[in-house]
């Protein structure tokens, strides 16, 4: 059996243990007191007449264990934003700092082991896989690390208690309620203990009660694990309860007064 590979500095190499290491430090000079920084972020898709720019000049700022919420209408460019924090895409132009670091300056490679080491991700329509155990759902992250079977389970077992789903996890989505579902879903973000989770409108499928308890829990996540959020919502009485709230509106951002 081949061995898994070693992700290369500075990210950390999987440790198979069930109590999970804190992810390795960054290169030696790199810091900052924003975890997330947007420095003059562009995004433009086509060129000469089909040019569409996404985003103008964006500037954004996230401290460590910070609540925020991200508004706007469909099209203002909120999903491209969240994919350029995600590394699912890169800026045209500006910088893009996680802990200080220009992630913008990353290879693919790279980035894609910042997504699997230091970010989360939780999507509106669940995206769990349909024939599989919520237990095994929440693993999948780890699987993607090279862990082993035991490291898996007992991880994922202590991520479904810390949703409040330890009793359902041998079952299928279709027998989940959708405000389980996403119960299931934060689950599978937080088992990697992420640094920053980033949330999709979470509670956009759900209903009203559902989507309190869910929030309410990554309110407590935040609040307990230190877990940095940044939520996509159109939900404003969820945004009010957040640490700050931006907007964004033909691709500018800017950050209401709290």
């Amino acid at each position: 059996m081949n061995a898994t590979p070693s992700p290369p500095a500075p990210f950390p190499a999987g440790e198979g243990s069930q109590s999970p290491s804190p992810p390795a430090p960054l290169p030696a000079g790199v810091g900052s007191e924003a975890l997330i920084e947007l420095r003059e972020v562009t995004k433009v898709y086509g060129q000469g007449p089909a040019e569409f720019q996404a985003l103008r000049g964006v500037n954004l700022r996230i401290d460590p264990g910070e609540f925020v919420a991200i508004m706007g209408p469909s099209g203002s460019g909120k999903s491209t934003a969240m994919n350029i924090l995600g590394c699912l895409d890169s800026p045209t132009s500006g910088a893009y700092l996680f802990r200080g670091l220009h992630v913008e300056r990353l290879s693919r490679n790279q980035r894609a082991l910042l997504r699997r080491y230091y970010l989360g991700f939780v999507f509106q329509g669940f995206n769990l896989l349909a024939r599989t155990t919520a237990l095994e759902n929440v693993e999948l992250p780890l699987l993607y690390r090279g862990e082993p079977r035991a490291a898996r389970h007992a991880r994922a077992r202590e991520a479904l208690d810390a949703v409040g789903l330890g009793q359902w996890e041998q079952h299928t989505p279709a027998e989940l309620s959708g405000g389980q579902q996403q119960r299931v879903a934060i689950a599978r973000a937080i088992v990697t203990h992420p640094t920053i989770l980033l949330a999709d409108e979470p509670t956009g499928n759900l209903d009203r009660h559902s989507a309190e308890q869910v929030f309410e829990l990554m309110l407590e996540l935040n609040r307990d694990l230190g877990t940095s959020f940044v939520v996509v919502t159109h939900d404003s009485g969820l945004a009010a309860r957040m640490d700050a709230v931006w907007r964004l509106a033909d691709g500018v951002l800017v950050k209401e007064s709290c």
